[in-house]
């Protein structure tokens, strides 16, 4: 197997401290993965808490399973100034973003078998002049993929897609469209016959208004919207039901009926994850030719530099990763095909 990298993340948060929990976690599995990161400043962190992380600095992906059990290995990203734990530094964005590109690239020419990235401040970056909402879209631009990117939220419990993503409500229901739905339940339900190995994936789709507009009375985007995009998809074969009154569609019975959840917007998918398992819940990106996973959550200013960060959602994060390398096909020539 090959390794995975992990990226720098903001340096000024938690990212360097889960990434040496992790390390001290994962040792011993035989799975290598390596950081894309300031060697100097993961030295220093460790020492700083207080763990026994042994450093190993490697100019290649190759070297590092070799050493993987006794250090963490580390190509190395410099960042222009020692960061503070919980203050960003807009200086440091351009290390930042090398950090993306790079494991990006390694994953894409098929040296890593995935990516993931740590937590990133999108304020710190768009202040140094990076033009993306965040880390999906700009992943999707660096691996030619822009416009087939579709986020998924994924932990022991429950999968979730959001159709629309980072908008404000009133937004996101403005720009709600058949054809947005059955691009992202196509993108789903081939995630999850390629990547988690389910031959025939059942997606619920969530209805938008309270009792799935109960008929027409609290709302008609399930009449208008939401059953064209779900006739489209039957017509390609997909298995799809609903759509589910959004109150009722997560409970424990309910998930046993479906393998993701097509919801409409962001905290219809994400509250109901988070409520069941805040802590081993992953972000995937689908739709690109890697892989890519990250945390599910963000930089947690107010605990960097402390020891107290939990990185649990990290390692579900990596274990997710290799999961769904391992299921792959070479990324490089998936890439060019």
């Amino acid at each position: 197997m090959k390794p995975i990298v992990l990226t720098m993340g903001d340096p000024a948060g938690i990212g360097g401290e889960l990434t040496l929990r992790a390390w001290l976690a994962q040792r011993r599995l035989g799975r290598c993965f390596v950081a894309l990161d300031d060697p100097a400043r993961l030295a220093a962190l460790a020492a700083l808490l207080g763990l026994d992380v042994p450093i190993a600095t490697v100019a290649t992906l190759d070297e590092g399973p070799a050493l993987f059990a006794n250090a963490l290995p580390v190509l190395p990203i410099a960042l222009q100034n020692p960061p503070t734990p919980g203050k960003p530094d807009s200086a440091n964005a351009p290390a930042v973003v090398a950090s993306i590109e790079r494991a990006a690239a390694l994953a894409l020419r098929g040296a890593a078998g995935a990516m993931v990235t740590n937590p990133i401040n999108k304020a710190a970056l768009y202040d140094a002049g990076f033009a993306y909402p965040g880390h999906t879209e700009f992943l999707a631009e660096l691996t030619g993929a822009r416009g087939k990117q579709i986020m998924m939220l994924a932990s022991p419990f429950l999968r979730v897609v959001p159709v629309t993503v980072h908008a404000s409500l009133r937004k996101s229901i403005a720009m709600l469209t058949a054809d947005m739905i059955a691009a992202a339940a196509r993108t789903t339900a081939a995630a999850l016959r390629r990547d988690f190995g389910i031959a025939n994936p059942r997606l619920a789709i969530a209805g938008l208004n309270p009792h799935a507009g109960e008929q027409g009375a609290l709302g008609d985007e399930e009449t208008t919207i939401i059953g064209p995009a779900m006739d489209s998809l039957r017509a390609d074969g997909i298995d799809v039901t609903g759509p589910w009154p959004p109150d009722t569609m997560f409970t424990a019975k309910a998930r046993t009926r479906y393998d993701a959840a097509i919801c409409m917007y962001h905290d219809q998918a994400l509250i109901p994850l988070k409520t069941l398992d805040m802590d081993r819940g992953v972000n995937v990106t689908l739709g690109l030719p890697i892989v890519r996973t990250s945390p599910d959550h963000g930089t947690a200013y107010d605990i960097a530099g402390k020891g107290i960060a939990d990185p649990t959602s990290l390692i579900a994060a990596i274990d997710l990763a290799f999961s769904l390398a391992e299921k792959r096909v070479d990324p490089a020539r998936e890439a060019v095909s």
